[in-house]
């Protein structure tokens, strides 16, 4: 009788294995890890997830995240806000990672940290990561990132009767009026927010400007 496959329970795993020590383990360490018996079984499904895309070589010959690693399931199901709504569960899933369905220019794209309560009003927190399109002309209503006579800001976009405002969606929502300079940064595609703290030890996502 045919083995079954696990490989999908043990990427989860070296996922995790990745996420907490910021690199792929050794075949000997991966091998404690998973729970095989000889390192040789590491080796062995490292190969099979070299060959569906999973992992890959580097330069050096290091074990490294390929393509498909960072991959989660997505499910066709949504998952309803409200009481008493009627839905058709499909079970469907695909793969699918986080930048795939935020990104759609990496070279023009960034990270930025937001840091205040001024766009609260607008769903937009204090701690959250914005995904910000540096590519992209601002149209009335979008939120962008933007210098205003120097200072950096993430704020709602507004042309009015030909000027450039910028919105704020908290306690003070008046709108600001560049009395020099207005520079918009990019547009605000998307946000990622995390419930809880990160795990110490974590890597700490690049800092690119305090955004207030």
């Amino acid at each position: 009788m045919a083995r079954p496959n696990n490989d999908q329970a043990h990427l989860r795993r070296l996922r995790d294995t990745y996420a907490r020590m910021g690199c792929l383990p050794s075949y000997s360490h991966m091998a404690k890890a998973l729970g095989f018996k000889a390192k040789n079984a590491a080796f062995k499904l490292t190969q099979r997830l070299i060959a569906t895309g999973h992992l890959t070589k580097s330069a050096g010959g290091r074990l490294a995240p390929g393509p498909g690693f960072f991959t989660l399931e997505l499910s066709e199901d949504e998952v309803r806000a409200g009481f008493g709504a009627d839905g058709n569960a499909t079970g469907l899933v695909q793969a699918q990672t986080l930048d795939q369905l935020l990104v759609s220019k990496p070279s023009k794209t960034v990270f930025l940290k937001v840091r205040g309560e001024s766009m609260i009003d607008a769903g937009i927190l204090s701690g959250d990561v914005a995904v910000v399109e540096t590519s992209l002309q601002a149209t009335h209503g979008d939120i962008v990132i933007a210098e205003i006579d120097g200072c950096h800001t993430i704020k709602e976009f507004r042309l009015d009767q030909g000027r450039h405002r910028l919105v704020a969606h908290g306690m003070d929502t008046r709108a600001v009026t560049p009395k020099d300079t207005l520079n918009i940064v990019g547009v605000v595609r998307g946000l990622v927010r995390s419930y809880r703290p990160p795990a110490a030890g974590a890597a700490k996502l690049a800092k690119l400007g305090a955004l207030r």
